[in-house]
Order: C-alpha cells, then structure tokens, then sequence
C-alpha cells in the first residue's frame, strides 16, 4: 500500500512553522483528554490536536472497515491490534482530510468545532495500556563508558554483549506521560565502613536519553518472529526518559540487574509517530564484528536518522543543553531487538513497549546520561547562570526532544518533560 501520506509536496490546510514537529508528514496519534472532559484518540498537526472519535462518527473514515468505538477508548491497544494495514489507510485518510485542496472538512465550521482543540485545550495521557515492558542496553558507547566506569577499561564490554541484544523486564505501571512530576525515591545504597547499608532518598538520581517502540499482537507463545517480519509488528516510536537512581542500583544491581533502581518512573513523550512516517530517514548502524548469528542478521538500512537532545532546567532558570546524540547510534536495531525477544517463543502483546537503552554517541558531548556526561560526578556538567550538576538535583526540569531532518521535511516527537521533586516523608 502507498504511503501517500508520506509525500513531501503535501500542505495542510492547518498552518504549520517550517521546525513543527508535526507537519501533515508526521501524522502520530495519541490519546488526549478533551475540553469536554471526554477522552478520545487523535492526532496532531502543527498545534492543533484533532479527535479522531468524532471525525469517525461524522463519516470521515467512510470505506474503511473500522468499529464505531475504535477511536473512542482511553488507549490505541484496539487500533494497533488491527495491523499495518488499517493504521496506513487511517494514516492516509487523515492526511487527505487535511490536505490544503480538500475543502470538505475545511469549509465545514460546525464539524471543525468538534474535530478540531488547541493544545491548551487538551491533557495528554499515556498512549497504549502497557501491558509489558522490556529496556535493551543496545548502544555500545554507552555500555563501554559503563563498563569503564564499574569494571576494566580494557574490557569494558563483557562476552555476550556483542553477540545478543541485553535486555531486562521493567516496571509498566510507573510508565508516565511526559509532564507528570517525579519524587525523589527511597532506596538502599551500598554499605559503608560499619557494613551496613544506607538507606533513604537518592543521592543520585539520573536521566536515560532513550527511544522506545511499540508493538502489536503478534506471535503465539511457543512461535517466534523471524528477523526479515520484525519492522511488520513495529507500530511505532516515543521518545523515553528511563530515569535511574544511580546509588540504589549500584547496590542491587549484581546477581539479577535493575530492580528498584529503575522501577520508580520512567518517562515517555505522549504521541506516537509511527515507522511509516520515519520511513524517509533510513540509515545504516554501525558495523557489528562479530557478524551477528543468523537468526539475527538483517540487511541494511534498519536503523533511523533521529536527533535527540537533553536539556536541564534549575527552577525559576534556563535551561542548558548538556547532550547531542542520535538514534542511529544504536549497535543492536528495532529489528534485532524484537527477533531475539521472541526467539524463545516469547509472545508479544498489542501496546507492549521495548526500551532502546540509553543512547550515548562517540563524543562525549552525546553521553546520554549524567552518570556518563560527569563521568560518575568526576567532572560536574556546566549549566547557564554559573551552576553545575553532577545528577539531577531537586527540582531540576529535563527535557529530551527528537526530530528526524531531510530534503526540508521534519518529523518529530515534541518533548518528553519530566521534573524531580523532594522525596516525600512517610
């Protein structure tokens, strides 16, 4: 099927600014609570968001074979479950609908008073009901500046690492929409001289510069995907902030990984953009050596062109940006992350989520994460106004953005936003 949604010649009748994230390209969705306090799911073009229930149930999407509520449910479990197939005819139609020579919607002022809110006129909500939740650990840069940092430089990367794509099971229900506030969280740390452990709230609460994609049902327990069929079960991506408290994960980390050093929150921009928009911006990984195993082998062209930048903000100040990276940098790809999660036979899920692990770059400009920008609190982060950050402090704002740029065509994710307040007492 064309994606015709795709065409950069198109215009929308919707006025956009030429560094929107969301030109009528981009077409994302996402599930929003409206002015009437009913919540729908919809899609964003330039600064309006756009009920997709409503223009439903006004016989906009007449000829495709959709249920009367699947855009009126509080997540896109529903709709992703239908395949790629129904999301490139809705994806199509709504490009179409406001395309600039269309007049149908455009000149109808009583349907666009019900199709058509103002951001300030919305909340966002979490996209899909996630039912499971995996975080990778698939940039090399970054697990070498980890292993660096905890073990021999000289070997930083250990023995499996090269050769399958880590990956641990997270916490879904601590999942969050970007602008919901954090508090500091409680933990244990490592013991001192006494050989006691520490308890109390974090010293060292982190930020994790990811990506995260979504999936839809796919295969029966027991059957696996095979690696040239994983892209067909991506419905699409959000920009990820997998926050970590860096002192209580030192302690637990070792035999079974993270566990409450992670569990506490884990951030994600609200709207979904979907891998038929980012199809333009294609890109080659870097070079795996060795060659991975078979089931994991894949052509080219399987990673994608996606800037990413992180910046802090003290309270009542600016922000600084502190980190570059892309999401190119990715050793292990979507493609290889999925096949090898399901290569036992484990079953995924519609609205199932998989964490890139934190995207750090070749310079250390593009570190994506505070333990590595200060290299363990060894080298304090400069911020405007003369102040400095070794991790995020009290009150401290993060803002992550993603955009993907070519020929003068811009998609992006809008911003993942996330604010650490005092721990709580009790």
């Amino acid at each position: 099927m064309p994606l015709s949604a795709n065409d950069p010649s198109r215009k929308s009748w919707i006025k956009t600014s030429l560094n929107s994230d969301f030109p009528i390209q981009n077409i994302p969705f996402g599930v929003f609570l409206t002015r009437d306090d009913i919540i729908t799911i919809g899609t964003r073009i330039g600064d309006y968001a756009i009920d997709l229930g409503a223009l439903h149930q006004l016989g906009y999407f007449e000829g495709i074979d959709l249920t009367d509520d699947i855009f009126m449910q509080d997540s896109l479990n529903d709709f992703i479950a239908d395949g790629r197939k129904t999301w490139r005819l809705v994806r199509n139609r709504i490009s179409d609908i406001f395309l600039d020579s269309n007049n149908k919607l455009q000149d109808n002022e009583e349907h666009k008073k019900v199709v058509l809110f103002t951001l300030d006129e919305i909340e966002m909500q979490l996209p899909v009901d996630i039912g499971d939740y995996t975080d990778f650990y698939a940039s090399k840069e970054h697990a070498t500046n980890v292993g660096s940092l905890f073990r021999d430089p000289e070997n930083a990367l250990l023995p499996n690492w090269l050769r399958i794509p880590i990956g641990y099971h997270g916490r879904s229900s601590s999942i969050i929409p970007s602008g919901t506030p954090i508090h500091r969280p409680y933990g244990q740390t490592k013991p001192g001289e006494d050989g006691i452990p520490g308890f109390g709230p974090s010293k060292l609460v982190d930020f994790e510069l990811e990506m995260a994609f979504i999936t839809m049902d796919s295969n029966h327990l027991g059957h696996r995907i095979p690696i040239q069929e994983a892209e067909d079960y991506i419905f699409g991506l959000v920009l990820f902030n997998d926050w970590s408290a860096r002192d209580i994960q030192a302690w637990e980390y070792v035999p079974l990984g993270p566990f409450l050093g992670k569990n506490f929150a884990s951030t994600i921009s609200p709207w979904i953009v979907t891998l038929d928009a980012l199809e333009p911006f294609r890109t080659n990984g870097p070079t795996q050596d060795p060659a991975p195993l078979p089931y994991l082998a894949h052509g080219n062209n399987k990673n994608f062109d996606i800037k990413l930048q992180v910046a802090i903000q003290p309270e009542n100040d600016e922000e600084t940006v502190v980190a570059n990276s892309n999401f190119k940098y990715m050793y292990w790809s979507m493609a290889q992350q999925l096949t090898h999660h399901t290569v036992n036979g484990c079953n995924l899920r519609s609205g199932d989520m998989m964490g890139s692990g934190t995207i750090s770059g070749p310079t250390k400009d593009s570190y994506g994460s505070m333990l590595e920008l200060s290299w363990r609190g060894q080298n304090p982060v400069s911020l405007k106004n003369n102040k400095e950050r070794k991790f995020i402090q009290d009150n401290d704002t993060v803002i992550m953005r993603a955009y993907s740029e070519k020929s003068g065509l811009r998609i992006g994710f809008g911003e993942c936003i996330g604010k650490i307040l005092p721990a709580l007492e009790n």
